[in-house]
C-alpha cells in the first residue's frame, strides 16, 4: 500500500497540472458516483490536499473528491488525449485543457461538501499528517506518551493511523530502525531521550523518503550502493525487506517476524529486545 510520502508526491503531480485550472470533463468508475459528474463539471480546482493516505480534491464550487488509493490504486498525470497501456480499471478521470489525472483500481473514492469534510469517518479518526511541516518532534514525543498510545507496543502504534497519519509499513521499520528501538518496547518503556530520539526519527525517515521517491537510507550510502551495482530493492531500505542481509551499521543479520499480521524487520544488535 502507498504510505504518505507516496501519496504526496502523487498529489505533487497533479497538483501541478489541476490546480487552477477548469475541469473541462470528469467522469466516475463507480456508478454510485457518476451523478457527481455533471456537478464538478466545469469546476475550478483550487486545492489538492493529502491527509495521511487519503488525497483530496477541492473544487470552487464547494465540493471535494475523497480518494484513498488502498492496496492497488495508482494514480497517473498524461496530456490530455493520452492513455496510459494499463488493464487496471480507470475509477477516477479529470481532463482540463492540457492533462488528465486518472485514478485506477482505487474503490474508496467518495465526493463531498468542503465544509462537512472533517465528519468522513477516515478523516475524522487520523491523527495528525507525517508530512505535515507544522508538526515538531516534541508533538510527536507527546503523542507517544498519550494515554492511547503509551502503554502499546511500537510494533502496533506505528501502523495505527490515529497515531500518526501516513505511516506503513516500511516506514514503521525505518523509522524504528534508525531511532535504534526495537518493535516491542512500549513507550512508556522509554526513557526521555529514547523517547525524543525516536520523534525525532519519525519526522527525518518519513520526510527524507519524500524527498527521495521512497529511499530511507542517507543519501550517500545510497549513492555508493548503487554505484556497487545494487538493484534499487536492495539500496532502498536500512533494514524493510532485507531478511538475513548484514545490517549496514553493525553486520548482524536482519530479522524478520509477522506483528500485527504485517511483517517487520529489525536488526538483534542495534535494536535491543525487551
Amino acid at each position: 500500500m502507498p504510505e504518505g510520502p507516496e501519496i504526496r508526491r502523487a498529489a505533487d503531480r497533479i497538483a501541478r497540472v489541476l490546480e487552477g485550472q477548469e475541469v473541462e470533463s470528469i467522469s466516475f468508475g463507480l456508478s454510485r458516483l457518476k451523478r457527481y459528474g455533471r456537478r464538478l463539471r466545469g469546476a475550478r480546482v483550487l486545492e489538492v490536499e493529502t491527509r495521511g493516505k487519503a488525497m483530496l480534491t477541492h473544487f470552487d464550487n464547494g465540493l471535494s473528491i475523497y480518494s484513498h488509493n488502498q492496496l492497488y490504486g495508482v494514480w497517473s498525470v498524461v496530456k490530455r488525449g493520452e492513455l496510459p497501456n494499463s488493464k487496471r480499471s480507470l475509477r477516477l478521470a479529470l481532463h482540463t485543457a492540457t492533462h488528465s489525472a486518472l485514478l485506477y483500481s482505487a474503490s474508496d473514492i467518495s465526493v463531498w461538501p468542503t465544509e462537512e469534510l472533517p465528519q468522513h469517518p477516515f478523516l475524522a479518526r487520523i491523527g495528525p499528517d507525517i508530512l505535515n511541516a507544522a508538526l515538531d518532534w516534541r508533538q510527536v514525543a507527546q503523542r507517544l506518551h498519550m494515554g492511547a498510545f503509551r502503554g502499546r507496543r511500537l510494533s502496533a502504534i506505528y501502523l495505527d493511523q490515529g497515531f500518526l497519519a501516513g505511516i506503513g509499513n516500511y516506514l514503521r521499520t525505518e523509522i524504528l530502525f534508525d531511532a535504534a528501538i526495537h518493535p516491542d518496547w512500549r513507550p512508556a518503556d522509554l526513557t526521555r531521550g529514547e523517547t525524543g530520539r525516536l520523534a525525532r526519527s519519525t519526522l527525518a525517515i518519513s520526510r527524507h523518503s519524500y524527498e527521495t521517491g521512497g529511499i530511507t537510507l542517507p543519501k550517500r550510502l545510497a549513492s555508493r550502493l548503487e554505484k556497487d551495482g545494487l538493484p534499487r530493492e536492495q539500496r532502498r531500505f536500512y533494514a524493510f525487506g532485507r531478511t538475513h542481509h548484514p545490517c549496514f551499521r553493525c553486520g548482524s543479520e536482519i530479522q524478520r517476524r509477522e506483528m500485527n499480521s504485517r511483517r517487520i524487520y529489525w536488526c538483534p544488535s542495534c535494536q535491543e529486545a525487551p
